[in-house]
């Protein structure tokens, strides 16, 4: 789903390599060998999902029947399509810290929790976001529920739901993303469609109220809020506040809708069958002081689809997106390459490189599990090693080994896949250019490994609950009766 920094409008050019690197086909492939032969906590582990949940406990809490439908969301939750989908931030397109998101809503509240029960998805802060991990759980309001109590905002968002867009996530659901994207339309741009008998689905004044150039997916705003109306028991019509980016906000009024029999339901989700197209235009006042504040569209119904988008430009083709989602968007398309770039260039790894040395090209490659170079007798290696041990200068061939530990062409891929997690991606990068036994020396190469590890103890303390946000800083919930000092905000900035 589209998003947008904390400060600025968002901007889609981080969308590639989001698609490039966060979500690696191996991951894909694994997760959904797992998911397949029912093993959601398997496939969970796959996708980086730490599970934070026992069905047991919610059998004695909640009882049976509830404990079931909760077990059912898991089996068909397709945790690859999930992190696939999570809101992320520019610059780098890393998922979004700090963020709680409800995957579905139960309707019963448990006979000891305080409010109904709630399948959740979290985001780590950003001093503990190394691995781009994400943990799923219950939460049914308690401050001191499964993972709330580390969390800088166990509270589910209000921009972000999921709950209502279960096609992002749910196997029983993945179909709709077509049609919930506005993929079907006649427009290529998306611009809002009319009712076959009635008034056009968005007025014009609201059209006209826009900023220019924004991927803002207008089409599907009159359904999705009639649809978000119902979901919080508002009936179809009322107010809406959409999110324009930065600070901007709309105040739209929804009239005339009705919501088909297939839009609630308890964990069911929101359907788009409505009896009648609703109208939105611009709301003539805001509401008063004693007023509930009204609903805000969710982020993936505000803005298109960042695949869609992609697809129209050309920025990428259907290979290189989630199976799932290339077979919505493209049902009828070319069959294309199902190997991304960073596979094509993987198979290109361990093959011998040529360099310049003195005046003739040579070759290095990998020789019994490390970097060597090929055109010269181990004798000349020797003692050119010993000459480079005297301060001399080493053959073309050692530099271009030395270079390729210390600071190789592949360290920007190789930086991109660890800060979105894909550690086993880097590791095979790294060994497939310097071979299994190499040992690395100074240099950027060896600093991001290491940096990367150092982020993934951090993380390790963040879920462990052993560690703050940072030194000097404590917690909300270690101060004392009477302590008036303001609340710490625990996300670290968007990097």
């Amino acid at each position: 789903m589209l998003t947008q920094t904390a400060n600025r409008d968002s901007h889609p050019s981080f969308w590639p390599r989001v698609r490039e690197y966060a979500v690696p086909a191996p991951m894909i492939e694994t997760a959904t060998a797992r998911r397949q032969a029912g093993d959601w906590a398997g496939a969970c582990a796959a996708a980086g999902i730490d599970v934070d949940l026992q069905l047991r406990s919610v059998t004695r809490t909640h009882g049976r029947e509830l404990a079931a439908r909760i077990r059912a969301d898991l089996r068909h939750l397709v945790p690859d399509l999930l992190r696939w989908h999570m809101p992320r931030t520019a610059p780098h397109g890393l998922l979004r810290p700090g963020l709680t998101m409800a995957l579905a809503r139960y309707g019963a509240p448990g006979r000891d929790g305080p409010g109904p029960l709630q399948l959740v998805v979290r985001t780590p802060p950003g001093w503990a976001d190394a691995g781009q991990r994400i943990s799923l759980a219950l939460w049914d309001g308690s401050p001191t529920g499964p993972g709330a109590r580390r969390h800088p905002h166990p509270r589910p968002n209000r921009r972000f739901r999921p709950d209502l867009h279960q096609h992002l996530w749910d196997a029983r659901r993945t179909d709709e993303l077509r049609s919930r994207a506005g993929a079907d339309r006649s427009a290529a741009d998306g611009s809002p469609a009319s009712a076959a008998d009635g008034p056009p689905a968005i007025d014009p004044d609201v059209l006209r109220a826009l900023p220019p150039d924004r991927p803002y997916a207008v089409g599907r705003w009159a359904a999705e809020a009639a649809i978000l109306l119902h979901a919080e028991g508002r009936g179809a019509d009322g107010p809406v506040s959409v999110r324009l980016g930065g600070r901007r906000r709309l105040l739209l009024d929804v009239t005339g809708g009705e919501v088909g029999p297939g839009t609630a339901g308890d964990s069911g989700g929101p359907g788009t069958d409505g009896a009648r197209a609703p109208l939105v235009r611009l709301a003539a006042t805001a509401p008063g002081p004693g007023s509930p504040a009204p609903p805000v569209l969710p982020d993936a119904a505000t803005w298109v689809l960042p695949d869609l988008e992609l697809i129209r430009t050309g920025a990428i083709d259907a290979g290189q997106l989630h199976p799932l989602v290339a077979r919505a968007l493209v049902p009828d398309g070319p069959s294309a390459d199902p190997r991304s770039p960073r596979t094509r260039t993987a198979d290109r790894q361990g093959q011998p490189r040529l360099v310049e040395c003195r005046g003739e090209r040579h070759r290095i490659g990998l020789v019994d599990g490390s970097l060597a170079p090929l055109d010269h007798d181990p004798a000349e290696i020797r003692r050119e090693e010993l000459l480079v041990a005297l301060t001399g200068t080493p053959l073309p061939c050692l530099q271009a080994i030395d270079a390729a530990h210390r600071r190789p062409d592949c360290l920007t891929g190789v930086r991109e896949r660890l800060d979105h997690g894909d550690i086993s991606g880097a590791l095979a990068v790294v060994e497939g250019l310097l071979g299994l036994d190499a040992v690395l020396r100074s240099g950027p190469l060896r600093d991001e490994l290491e940096a990367a590890a150092q982020r993934r103890i951090s993380y390790g303390l963040f879920r462990a609950d052993l560690v703050g946000p940072g030194p000097g800083r404590y917690r909300p919930d270690d101060r004392r009766p009477g302590d008036r000092r303001p609340r710490p905000h625990r996300t670290a900035a968007v990097r």
